[in-house]
């Protein structure tokens, strides 16, 4: 291949996709108790909610050292012109300047801090492969994509609080307040980082369907290529419910779906769900 692509786990393509694309995900660690996992090699979501449902404590999130990206980038950068690495936002992890350590040591491996997490990076991490089977330069891609990334639109409704107060990332009184109003938080990545958007109330499903009209209704300044709908393993009808709400505001050429992988879901729990697309 002569632009080869490999992504953090977190970027959250589905199997399928990584072999369309032809994308090598690089797994980050999740911590269970005193042990150290590959995330959706050796860990999987549904480990994850049930260790903190069985009331042993939550996973946590660890990032790669640089030995470790230079092991992998060492096993690829010669059998291919380029290498081009994706990483979730540097915001987020130290991972991002760890793969840029690890690369310095090559003459032909480049990383892009995607700013984003999930299938945010997800949407950079295909349009790379597609300028590379295109024929551009990686330099070039590399360009364009730290372009792109800031009209990514990244955003997750979260049924509840109550992982990321068990995480400390959230008060107890927050997440009890939330609990008792029924309101289920909007989380949006912007700038490299996370914050609280909208604020909806009632059940999940009228939450999210609330969600979706509110991100796509009468908007005239989205790419409508590809969307993805990712989420941490919610009922298939309620999949199916905001694929119809998409068709209703917009006409996407393609609606993906993937499952979030273990870091989006220690973080955020079951019952997450978001829509994730471009502006023009």
């Amino acid at each position: 291949m002569r632009i080869m692509i490999t992504a953090d786990s977190t970027c959250d393509l589905s199997p399928e996709l990584q072999q369309q694309y032809g994308v090598e995900l690089i797994p980050l660690l999740i911590v269970k108790g005193d042990q150290v996992f590959k995330d959706g090699v050796e860990i999987h979501p549904r480990d994850v909610f049930d260790y903190v449902e069985s009331g042993q404590g939550v996973c946590g999130t660890s990032a790669l050292n640089a030995a470790d990206y230079h092991q992998v980038f060492a096993r690829y950068a010669g059998d291919c012109e380029a290498l081009i690495h994706f990483s979730i936002s540097s915001g987020f992890s130290s991972t991002c300047q760890n793969a840029a350590l690890a690369a310095a040591d090559f003459d032909n491996v480049y990383v892009v801090d995607t700013r984003n997490l999930s299938t945010g990076s997800g949407l950079l991490v295909l349009a790379g492969r597609e300028l590379a089977d295109q024929g551009v330069a990686a330099a070039d891609i590399v360009r364009r994509l730290e372009i792109l990334r800031d009209r990514v639109e990244a955003s997750f409704v979260i049924d509840t609080l109550e992982y990321l107060r068990r995480g400390g990332r959230c008060s107890s009184v927050a997440a009890l307040a939330t609990g008792i109003l029924k309101i289920k938080p909007c989380i949006e990545v912007v700038d490299g980082g996370m914050k609280v958007g909208k604020k909806y109330r009632g059940g999940f499903e009228n939450c999210v369907r609330q969600y979706v009209r509110n991100r796509l209704e009468g908007r005239r300044d989205l790419d409508c290529r590809r969307i993805f709908v990712t989420h941490t393993g919610c009922d298939p009808k309620l999949v199916t419910a905001v694929k119809e709400e998409i068709a209703r505001y917009q006409a996407f050429d393609e609606v993906l779906e993937t499952v979030a992988g273990c870091t989006v879901s220690s973080h955020c729990g079951p019952n997450t769900l978001g829509i994730l697309f471009l502006r023009k």
